[in-house]
């Protein structure tokens, strides 16, 4: 697993900036300044079918890999159907993707480097998220701020900034869509962070399959789950774990597992 997180990284990057939007599409693309990258970034917003004939506010969802969530032209090997999926069940929240950083994605997307791979930049990244674009999204569109609705999702390197996140900013993001975690890239560091953190109230669904082509996937996860679970507990269910038998590391199974996620967290 770990050479095809690498070249998935790779063939991400050359396929960036070579595909077209799609006619039909349920979401729209701006790009916003990202200072603390020191480069732009292009957002993906999908808002619920209501929200023009509504004056509601709406519970926001961050999502890492903005490429693969909408548009199969524009993703590695297929795409999330994000907006597809959430019209289906008429959902009432907003979806936020980040661009992925292209050949840049291991660096934004890890909180500490790797004695092999690098990165370890995920903290400019988290200050983007948090202070640059948040702040617009809130301002432009009919956002709820708190953290109880507002989510941070990804899967695999977007797993495991995303539990990152939940603790390294408990009052920004109150539940986590943890899919297929690349706890490995960080464990030592991963864990002793984990031992000087107090509290954890983040309301987090786990998720890969058995079959990811890593032996440590599994026990990495639930070496996380049961670091969670003993923060506070269990019988609050805060916490949701599953693992799809046959399973592999790759969209399609965090296209089809994405509703049921959605719809625990929210």
């Amino acid at each position: 697993m770990k050479f095809l997180l690498v070249l998935f990284c790779f063939l991400s990057f050359l396929l960036t900036y070579a595909q077209q939007t799609n006619t039909n599409q349920r979401y729209s693309t701006f790009t916003i300044d990202a200072p603390q990258l020191k480069t732009k970034k292009k957002i993906w917003v999908y808002l619920p079918e209501e929200y023009d004939k509504t004056t509601k506010k709406y519970p926001v969802i961050y999502m890492h890999d903005g490429q693969n969530l909408f548009d199969a032209k524009t993703s590695y090997v297929g795409e999330w159907n994000v907006d597809e999926t959430l019209d289906s069940i008429k959902a009432k929240v907003i979806v936020i993707g980040i661009e992925h950083g292209g050949d840049k994605r291991i660096e934004e997307l890890t909180p500490f480097p790797h004695v092999k791979y690098g990165g370890g930049k995920a903290d400019e990244y988290l200050d983007f998220l948090v202070n640059t674009l948040k702040p617009h999204v809130d301002k432009t569109y009919r956002t709820k701020t708190s953290a109880k609705n507002t989510a941070i999702f990804g899967s695999s390197l977007g797993g495991l900034i995303s539990f990152y996140a939940s603790i390294k900013y408990p009052k920004v993001f109150g539940k986590v869509g943890c899919f297929s975690p690349a706890f490995w890239f960080n464990r030592k560091e991963l864990n002793e962070l984990m031992t000087k953190t107090e509290d954890y109230k983040t309301k987090i669904y786990f998720l890969c399959g058995d079959n990811e082509g890593d032996a440590d996937v599994i026990p990495d996860m639930e070496n996380v789950i049961q670091w969670v679970n003993s923060k506070r507990c269990e019988c609050k269910k805060l916490n949701k774990k599953v693992i799809i038998k046959g399973g592999q590391h790759n969209e399609k199974l965090w296209r089809e597992n994405f509703k049921n996620a959605y719809l625990w967290l929210f």
